[in-house]
């Protein structure tokens, strides 16, 4: 008896990642990484101005950060990678190529690290406090990151073990012009034939890494943190999935003691952004304190207050606000009160004339019929209301 077999709709990849326009060959990787760039600098942007930056001043810094991002990337994959450019490895490449990055062949890490120190240059420049910075631009760097993966993805590259789950991914053979066939041909074309099945390990990083953007902004947004300590969650979010797809990758790498190199760099960077965590100033930067005292104080004379939440103490409450305001009020009223002792001053005599007096009761006839000059009109006389108002 036959039993019926099932084909499982597995991931295909691309057929091939560079198209040539002529004499320019256009490649999906670099146009992934500069899609992520443009991106995490628009939504860097945005975030470095709600939390009271000056617009622009992230592409200032990016102009610094990215190119020694880039090279940075590019020296930790050299080094932890050497031998498949200066090395005797099967499909090895030619030590010209180690300047090819446009093929491919970026580490995270030293992205990061020389990322930062452009980053820690451009900002100086511009009087920024770089922990700040950090906090702005955190999430739209993970999210370029994202992004990146898709080159691998196009590259067909940075996959994992061999599967048989729905979602794996379909590993071809290409061919390049000369006629040489290799899976890993950046500028091959596939010619459909299926060498494995493998784990996306691509798309695994590149979903947690969207999982850990919006968490961030979440945390952020709720809890209003700074100092550095939303850059170090970024680092130690993406370290413990980038441990988890390393465990899944078994295609060529450096290794220490049978273990993938970048195991141990994960781990060091996750226990490391944690202590930072952990130690750094709680809550978030408040009016300039974003920048250094020269800058803020130039700032300062040009109106920006930079960012303020009043949640914190360092800003008087409504109830201090208020009786601020009421002060001048009680003080007008004070000095407009009438004094309560002059309407008894002012007030005509009305003691009776003696019955046995007539002249005298005639002249206070006479007085009542035409009032003198110096008798206070009645219209003068404060009522009631004027005396009571306070």
């Amino acid at each position: 008896m036959t039993l019926p077999t099932t084909t499982l709709a597995y991931i295909p990849s691309p057929p091939q990642g560079v198209w040539d326009l002529g004499p320019f060959p256009l490649r999906a990787y670099a146009l992934c990484i500069i899609a992520g760039i443009v991106v995490a600098v628009w939504w860097g942007n945005r975030r470095w101005v709600a939390r009271g930056g000056q617009p622009g001043e992230v592409l200032d810094v990016a102009i610094w950060a990215v190119p020694f991002g880039l090279i940075g990337g590019r020296i930790y994959h050299l080094i932890t990678d050497w031998k498949t450019y200066f090395g005797d490895v099967p499909g090895g490449k030619d030590p010209i190529d180690a300047i090819k990055i446009w093929d491919g062949g970026l580490g995270i890490w030293g992205a990061v690290i020389f990322g930062a120190l452009g980053a820690w240059i451009g900002a100086r420049s511009r009087g920024i406090r770089l922990p700040a910075f950090g906090d702005a631009i955190a999430p739209p760097i993970l999210l370029a990151q994202a992004i990146g993966r898709l080159g691998n993805y196009f590259n067909q590259e940075l996959y994992g073990r061999s599967t048989d789950l729905p979602w794996g991914l379909k590993i071809y053979d290409r061919v390049d012009d000369n006629g040489y066939r290799d899976p890993g041909l950046i500028s091959g074309v596939s010619n459909g034939h299926v060498v494995d099945i493998v784990h996306p390990t691509f798309l695994y990083e590149l979903l947690w890494n969207l999982l850990i953007v919006v968490l961030l902004v979440v945390v952020d947004r709720r809890y209003r943190i700074g100092h550095g300590r939303l850059f170090a969650l970024y680092v130690a979010g993406y370290c413990l999935g980038r441990f988890g797809v390393e465990l899944l990758r078994d295609d060529h790498a450096s290794l220490i003691a049978g273990v993938r190199v970048n195991v141990f760099t994960s781990a060091f960077f996750f226990v490391c952004a944690l202590i930072y965590f952990f130690l750094a100033t709680k809550g978030r930067e408040q009016g300039l304190s974003i920048y250094h005292p020269d800058r803020a104080a130039e700032l300062e004379q040009q109106g920006f207050v930079g960012y303020i939440d009043d949640r914190y103490d360092d800003y008087p409450d409504d109830t201090e606000l208020d009786d601020t305001e009421t002060e001048p009020d009680e003080a007008e009223s004070d000095d407009t009160e009438p004094d309560e002792a002059q309407p008894d001053e002012a007030e005509p005599d009305d003691t009776e004339p003696d019955d046995t007096e007539p002249e005298a009761e005639a002249d206070a006839e006479a007085d009542i019929a035409e009032p003198s000059p110096d008798t206070p009109d009645a219209s003068d006389t404060p009522d009631d209301s004027d005396t009571s108002r306070s």
